[in-house]
């Protein structure tokens, strides 16, 4: 006899003592048929609590008989309790286990089935009905014999329950009267699909058959001869859902949907409208709203046009393959769980699992009741996804795909004139195509509506108490109260309007660790095995423009900058405190100046770009320094120079008459030498301003256009967009850069840089070349600054390389300076994706005020 048993679930074992539970599956272990480990017994859970295999009252006076008994029920409460622990772990796993104890009463079996329906897996009854003699005889042959008495009391209680069993809810019943000849036949898990050469995952089409043909074939599907779109490389694809109602042709893309499916070409999710359409098909009393009456019209007119004797078969094909579709699918890569497919999303104990609650999810989504208009109030159900599976997902419209904490939102409301997007996987790239029209035509456009609510003000209230911002990078970044009501105060009085206020730059860290050279306090050396250490091999040393961060947001026209941010603008340059960096006559200047250079270079033409966003050093540093160079720079480095003169004198004229005094003679020599560099070194950087030509504007990143983000190009390509900027502009200036990848390049390096900072140079910045890295799948420092040892004198003071000083300033601590790198980091490559993706002010809001907060948190100034 052939039993069927699941991928994963609960195998129920049921039959008195000797009916041969153990031996069938000690057999199907022999046999390689399951494993040791999906094997759960009460007799070893028995051993595993109390050491002891059997407890024998038989032939006992009866109190040592009561007292063993007692003993025994104590013991087989605490090893099912540990026994049921176990296999309730191993639900959740999706793990099968096969539950070897006599389960001869009812609580004992409905406590396993009640198991398995909290976690969502199936559960199978294997009954042996063995007879009574049988049963008798093998107990002789035991080592711990059960005894007569104790064999017929189980026999007459199974006797009694058997003819329940079957209607106790297992997925499926055998019973079995022999277990010589028995053959255990695994499932495998019918949602789970290796993805082979690749998927393309492709988001609610709706009926627009026409737009689901144009991006087929821009994804590279061929039609053969028999009208099958197949892809020349064995690609498939896969629907999320609803590729029916709302639009023109549902009744032909259901069908084309049921070939592919049905040759093994596609995939198809099951979905609310897939749903209600098979519930329809089946006869159902179903109202049909939303779109869903489209469908019966396609029909009418089927039927109208080849009779109902075949309207009737279609029908009826459709009813069963939407009844089958499932509710998520699982794709795995190289034998590892990698992506999941699923229409309005999945939570992750639901994932590789199957039930009606499953299904409801995945349908639906998390929902909170209905709002006025009889529409469901969804809830955020992917902020509590927390493992790295990628889930990719439809039925919610957005402008552009929207990824938010590992999960991907592809419905990009094609029926509502947006757009029909598909997800390529593994190379995770979007192709879209533009719908040819709105073929809803609903007064509640979705799309629209997101774009009303768009650039709605934040809800500030819902920040000020600490909130926590879920980035791709590095996970949940959490901001405290004390330092989010410092930036929202910021916010509310000093910086620019926070729609335009769209990214924040983040701090920089210096080297990790101090220079092992006697005579320095940073060198290149200890941020080049920095990046070593973490692996990575190429590195790109920019030079450090002495001036002041900036953003320059710059848009095509004001038509651009109302669509974007809703302010008629060509563009704002703001500090890294999110402040207007000029006064407004100023900025203008130099806003219509560099718009007009791009206009003449044809930028976003080129581009094909609506703004651009740039990070940049802007020069001279007294342009935003003056207060800071007047009253301390300038005011220390005069009395420096004029106290150690003076004193430097008198020294003099008193070492005539006393030898004694050179040794204090040198010191303050070398000490005047330090306060003249002092002045140096601040004064190179300071120059007047007459004319905005003189400004000086160096971007060394390319954050975003319009229609993508520069996370993914190298630090070389950011370098040469930088050198392209600066033929066309003359406020632009050029970055020196150089690239390490051996021993030979590195001593290149580190010679500039002495050469550079000897000068009076600030120094140079280390970063990895690509613009994002991770070792071990940790978030890597996207920058290390090594300053020079002359300009480290305005920063640690003009005495800070004496030998007291130096040993002291050594021994500083990094570590809270790195840590905060890496969160503004990730809050920042958040903050400008959730823009360019069209998400609301809100979420990009919340990224922005979690680095201004993070600025507030005390940190040693110098580092």
């Amino acid at each position: 006899m052939k039993i069927i048993v699941p991928y994963a679930g609960i195998v129920l074992l049921v039959g008195p003592s000797n009916s041969g539970k153990s031996t069938l599956l000690k057999s199907m272990i022999e046999k390689k048929q399951i494993l040791s480990s999906e094997v759960v017994s009460s007799d070893e859970f028995r051993v595993l609590v109390s050491d002891r295999e059997f407890i024998d009252w038989r032939e006992r006076p009866k109190d040592e008989a009561d007292c063993l008994l007692d003993e025994y029920q104590t013991i087989s409460k605490e090893a099912f309790s540990m026994m049921d622990s176990v296999i309730d772990a191993r639900c959740r796993l999706n793990k099968l286990t096969f539950v070897d104890a006599t389960h001869l009463h009812p609580d004992d079996r409905k406590r396993y089935i009640a198991l398995a329906r909290k976690n969502h897996v199936p559960i199978i009854a294997i009954v042996l009905d063995i007879p009574l003699d049988t049963l008798i005889e093998r107990d002789g042959q035991r080592d711990h014999p059960r005894g007569k008495r104790r064999l017929k009391q189980q026999y007459q209680t199974f006797k009694r329950e058997k003819r329940f069993i079957k209607k106790e809810g297992y997925t499926s019943t055998y019973l079995l009267d022999e277990t010589k000849h028995i053959e255990f036949i695994r499932r495998t898990n019918p949602i789970e699909i290796d993805v082979k050469q690749g998927i393309d995952i492709i988001g609610d089409i709706h009926g627009c058959y026409d737009e689901m043909i144009l991006i087929l074939e821009k994804l590279g599907y061929e039609k053969n001869d028999e009208g099958l779109y197949i892809h020349p490389n064995g690609r498939k694809f896969i629907s999320v859902g609803d590729v029916m109602s709302r639009g023109p042709q549902s009744l032909n893309t259901m069908l084309f949907f049921l070939r592919h499916v049905q040759k093994g070409l596609a995939y198809m999710i099951d979905s609310n409208h897939g749903w209600k359409i098979a519930r329809w098909l089946e006869g159902r009393k179903v109202t049909l709203s939303h779109g869903d009456e489209k469908v019966a019209e396609d029909f009418q007119q089927y039927e109208e046009a080849f009779g109902s004797k075949r309207t009737e078969e279609i029908k009826h094909a459709l009813k069963e393959f939407l009844l089958q579709a499932p509710s998520h699918y699982v794709f795995t890569k190289n034998g590892v769980r990698a992506l999941v497919c699923a229409h309005a999303g999945i939570k992750d104990e639901f994932i590789g699992k199957q039930s009606r609650d499953i299904s409801d999810f995945c349908r639906y989504g998390d929902t909170d009741g209905f709002d006025q208009q009889g529409k469901p109030i969804r809830k955020d159900w992917f902020i509590h996804h927390q493992t790295t599976t990628l889930i990719v997902w439809g039925h919610d419209p957005k402008p552009q795909p929207l990824l938010i904490n590992n999960t991907i939102n592809i419905d990009q409301g094609v029926v509502f004139g947006g757009k029909l997007t598909a997800f390529r996987f593994p190379e995770k790239e979007f192709v879209s195509v533009k719908a040819l029209k709105d073929y809803a035509e609903s007064a509640d456009n979705p799309l629209k509506e997101w774009e009303k609510k768009r650039l709605a003000p934040p809800n500030i209230g819902r920040l000020m108490n600490g909130y926590s911002v879920l980035t791709e990078e590095l996970g949940a970044v959490q901001i405290h109260q004390d330092i989010a009501k410092s930036a929202v105060d910021a916010v509310s009085h000093f910086t620019i309007p926070i729609e335009q206020l769209i990214y924040i730059p983040p701090t920089m860290s210096p080297t990790p660790n101090a220079s092992s050279l006697d005579n320095y306090l940073e060198h290149p050396k200890e941020a080049i095995d920095y990046y070593r250490n973490q692996g990575i091999e190429t590195m790109i040393a920019e030079k450090k423009h002495m001036g002041s961060r900036a953003i320059l947001f710059l848009f095509k026209d004001k038509a651009a900058a109302k669509k974007h941010v809703g302010i008629d603008s060509l563009g704002v340059i703001y500090t890294r405190r999110g402040r207007r960096f000029f006064d407004a006559p100023t900025e203008e200047k130099l806003v219509l100046k560099i718009h007009k250079d791009l206009k003449d270079y044809g930028y976003f033409e080129t581009y094909d770009t609506e703004y651009l966003l740039l990070d940049a050093e802007i020069m001279p540093w007294n342009l935003k320094a003056k207060e800071l160079i007047s009253n301390q720079y300038a005011h220390v480095a005069e009395n420096a120079i004029l106290d150690r003169t003076k004193l430097k004198e008198k020294i003099e004229a008193a070492f005539k008459e006393n030898n004694l005094l050179k040794g204090w003679l040198e010191e303050y020599e070398h000490k005047l030498e330090n306060a003249m560099t002092f002045k140096e070194v601040f004064q190179k950087y300071c120059w007047d301003i007459g004319e905005v030509d003189q400004i000086q504007i160096a971007p060394f990143h390319i954050l975003a256009h319009s229609n993508e983000v520069f996370f993914d190009r190298p630090h070389t390509w950011h370098m040469k967009m930088n050198r392209e900027l600066s033929k066309h502009s003359s406020l632009f200036v050029e970055t020196e850069y150089k690239i390490i990848h051996n021993k030979e390049s590195e001593e290149e390096a580190i010679k500039w840089w002495e050469e550079m900072t000897s000068e009076g140079h600030e120094g140079i910045v280390i970063k990895p070349e690509s613009f994002i890295s991770r070792n071990k799948g940790k978030l890597v420092q996207p920058a290390i600054k090594v300053r020079g040892r002359k300009y480290l004198n305005i920063i640690y003071g003009m005495d800070y390389l004496r030998p007291e000083n130096l040993a002291r300033l050594k021994n500083r601590n990094t570590g809270k300076k790195q840590k905060l790198a890496l969160k503004e980091f990730a809050l920042g490559v958040e903050g400008i994706k959730r823009f360019v993706n069209g998400e609301s002010i809100e979420r990009v809001h919340e990224c922005v005020l979690a680095t201004l907060a993070m600025e507030a948190d005390p940190v040693d100034p110098r580092l």
